[in-house]
């Protein structure tokens, strides 16, 4: 079987002849594992290697650099939020450590104008997505259709909650220019892609590891209806939308399943209401899941054999029902011991299969 027939089918709740398998994880340690399975500087050999079966379609920016630049800091030249390199006994991390809006009257923000659709380069897709073979296509990430991290790097997180909660005409505004010129560049590049792509990624994060973040009357208000947008786009391609979203979130899937999305990613198990056992009982066979190796239990601090039990554990828990992608909660952090990394991947292999 493809890679692309297990990912369809997958996101059928049909069993396949394994589970699919995602990867994603810090610079620092992936350059760890890399090195260790003898992949140095071959990110495809790797990514076939531990049988990965997802890729994505990625668009360069070609535009003009509207943002400043800032000495000791790195600028983001589409969304215009700014880092600084923070190193750390383990590597380091790019911190956010400037905020163009935070503070800001509604002028200000009024004047800020983010790049459009137009300057990104599509003509690369179709070579780029050949390249791929017979790998699952997605087009997005989990910041696309996002709205409170995005714009809470341009604002601060204080900011954009008050301002999205206030129904302040200047921040909706600004979360809506962002969130079409990401329309723009989704259709601009589905166009371009001719049906190679099987699925569209979105992402949100909506609770913190307690509680949820806003109320759902609040993404009803809100969020559906700008989220609702690009899911129709998504369906006007025939293809399915998987959404990120980070802590604790089955609050919203109910919202989720109405507004047409078929898989949810992240999926903390240590979360309120996200354990794999929570997650099949309420929503197996109406969402598919993407997730649930948690990248802050067994796979940072366990040893290899709690690893090995860990991801054997969850594996017996979502794969009866079908629709399970195997993936980390997050980006794999620095502090993982390689070894554990390898353990994971090794363990999909040996109890993923149906």
């Amino acid at each position: 079987m493809t890679a692309r027939e297990r990912v369809k089918r997958t996101f059928a709740y049909e069993k396949t002849d394994r589970v699919p398998i995602n990867y994603n994880s810090n610079p620092g340690i992936h350059a760890k594992v890399e090195a260790a399975l003898g992949f140095q500087n071959d990110y495809e050999g790797f990514l076939q290697a531990i049988g990965v079966d997802f890729r994505g379609a990625w668009l360069s920016y070609k535009g003009p650099l509207i943002f400043n630049e800032i000495p000791g800091m790195d600028v983001n030249w589409v969304h215009g939020y700014y880092t600084r390199w923070i190193e750390n006994e383990y590597g380091g991390y790019h911190d956010f450590c400037h905020f163009p809006l935070k503070d800001a009257n509604d002028e200000k923000i009024d004047a800020f104008k983010f790049p459009s659709a137009d300057d990104f380069d599509y003509s690369a897709i179709p070579g780029l997505l050949n390249s791929y073979g017979d790998n699952s296509i997605y087009c997005g990430d989990p910041g696309v259709g996002d709205i409170i991290n995005s714009i809470g790097r341009i604002m601060g997180m204080e900011d954009t909650l008050v301002g999205i909660h206030t129904g302040n005409e200047a921040v909706l505004g600004l979360i809506d220019r962002k969130l079409n010129m990401e329309l723009g560049m989704m259709e601009r590049l589905l166009d371009a892609a001719k049906g190679r792509i099987d699925f569209m990624w979105l992402g949100e994060d909506l609770g913190t590891q307690h509680a949820p973040m806003i109320s759902l009357e609040l993404y009803r208000q809100v969020f559906r209806p700008r989220h609702q947008k690009f899911i129709d786009l998504a369906s006007s391609y025939n293809i399915p939308v998987m959404i990120h979203t980070c802590g604790s979130s089955s609050w919203v899937y109910e919202d989720f399943i109405d507004m047409g999305i078929k898989v949810v990613d992240t999926l903390q198990p240590e979360a309120a209401d996200m354990s794999p056992e929570y997650l099949v009982k309420n929503f197996g066979k109406r969402l598919a899941f993407q997730g649930c190796i948690s990248t802050a239990g067994p796979l940072a601090y366990g040893t290899v054999d709690e690893v090995t039990q860990y991801c054997k554990n969850t594996l017996e828990i979502m794969k009866p029902n079908g629709g399970y992608f195997f993936a980390p909660t997050h980006q794999i952090q620095d502090n993982t011991p390689v070894e554990n990394v390898i353990a994971m991947y090794n363990a999909v292999k040996d109890f993923g299969m149906y």
